[in-house]
């Protein structure tokens, strides 16, 4: 038996990066040597088994076949004959195709059948062998790799061949949870953007999230957005997002917030009227495809539909701003309000010669939120069911209360 280190934690260690875990795989061994040394195995799948200690992943060196259509569609082999370069040959990456030996600090001989090092130096993104095909969720691996090292460029053989899998139909077999999964790690990344600039070139979104593709060539009123271009506007807004450090509901709903104006008319051009409920249709069918959980959906949702009138809301009243504040659902969950204005914040940071603007409309709708949950409600209900009043008649007591409080906040 013999046991190396793969993967990331070579592949960061040779690059300086800090390792956070470790992937290990085993050779010359079978699952009865793993449990016999105290593994415990975990892979329905695939041969994995957990260190009693560590509790790392330890993996049989396997080989695998395609027997058909998307993710699933793999034949499985695990036996002590699979050698270590059969083993690193069905890996995506060269910069992921790296051993070295249990025990490796990061100094001294690799094992690097496929020139992962090289690529590593050059900073090129190369897959493996022509098994790459066989596995569509690869094509957003390497888009989120794009965006984590944004200085690495895809191999043009690998685009090409990205290119080849979107045509011949691969990525419509994708499960809709492994697109979340690997979306979601790439829009926490440091250059999010990237992901959709390889995802594009190779015509993968336009499968996978069709309702953002069609946002490019859509033109935008220029004294409002000096990018014109809507689908532009979106990646700014994005990229503001990751200099901002949001957290990923917040990424997601920059990302999807416009998804209304890639079916305006053409004859209303570059007006958009109207395409914030158009978003919040359009949102609501791309997150039940694509299984979103609900913390991003309903945060996206808000911002969607609500993000015109936050931009607009140092014109409003008291009244008004109770009444979006409503709409935001803020009173029942305010703490989700920081979130809901900061995905704000960068649309309007998100434009061109707008990046280190300031937002004045956070502070203010923060301070009318304070200002409205500092109404006491128990003593209004009390006094309104002394009157004989009741139910929407009692909730509209509460609400002028809130609204002659929001009033006297914003004179203060």
């Amino acid at each position: 038996m013999q046991i190396y280190m793969v993967g990331g934690a070579v592949r960061d260690r040779l690059l300086g990066r800090p390792v956070n875990d470790h992937d290990w795989v085993v050779v010359g061994a079978t699952p009865e040597d793993m449990v016999a040394r105290g593994f415990v195995p975990v892979g329905r799948d695939f041969p994995v088994f957990l260190h009693p200690e560590t509790h790392e992943e330890y993996a049989l060196a396997r080989t695998e076949r395609k027997s058909g259509r998307g993710y699933r569609g793999f034949v499985v082999q695990a036996s002590p004959d699979v050698t270590l370069e059969e083993d690193l040959s069905r890996r995506d990456l060269t910069i992921n195709a790296i051993a070295a030996r249990a025990g490796w600090a990061g100094v001294g001989a690799v094992f690097d059948p496929y020139g992962g090092a090289r690529d590593l130096k050059q900073r090129v993104l190369r897959h493996v062998t022509d098994a790459f095909r066989e596995d569509p969720v690869r094509i957003l691996r390497v888009a989120r790799f794009a965006a984590r090292f944004a200085d690495f460029t895809v191999a043009p053989e690998t685009m090409a061949l990205m290119r080849e899998m979107v045509q011949a139909g691969e990525a419509d077999h994708l499960v809709a949870e492994r697109v979340w999964q690997e979306l979601a790690r790439g829009l926490m990344e440091d250059h999010p953007t990237r992901m959709f600039e390889v995802l594009r070139e190779c015509g993968a979104l336009a499968v996978l999230l069709p309702e953002v593709e069609r946002l490019w060539g859509v033109p935008q009123r220029a004294e409002y957005h000096p990018e014109v271009d809507t689908g532009v506007h979106v990646m700014m807004v994005l990229d503001m997002a990751a200099r901002l450090s949001a957290p990923l509901p917040v990424r997601f709903a920059c990302l999807v917030h416009d998804l209304g104006k890639g079916t305006t008319p053409q004859d209303m051009l570059p007006r958009h009227i109207g395409h914030e409920q158009r978003s919040a249709r359009l949102l609501k069918a791309l997150c039940e495809r694509l299984r979103v959980p609900v913390d991003c959906r309903e945060l996206a949702d808000v911002v969607a539909r609500e993000h015109g009138n936050i931009h607009r809301s140092g014109e409003l009243g008291a009244a008004a701003l109770v009444r979006l504040l409503e709409r935001c659902d803020a009173l029942r969950k305010p703490a989700r309000l920081g979130d809901i204005l900061l995905a704000c914040e960068c649309d309007a940071r998100g434009r061109l010669g707008f990046e280190d603007a300031r937002y004045p409309q956070g502070p203010r709708l923060r301070a009318a939120l304070d200002a409205a949950l500092g109404v006491a409600t128990a003593p209004i209900a009390t006094q309104a069911a002394a009157r004989g009043l009741k139910g929407p008649q009692v909730g509209e007591l509460i609400h002028q209360a809130r609204v002659d409080a929001v009033a006297a906040a914003l004179t203060a």
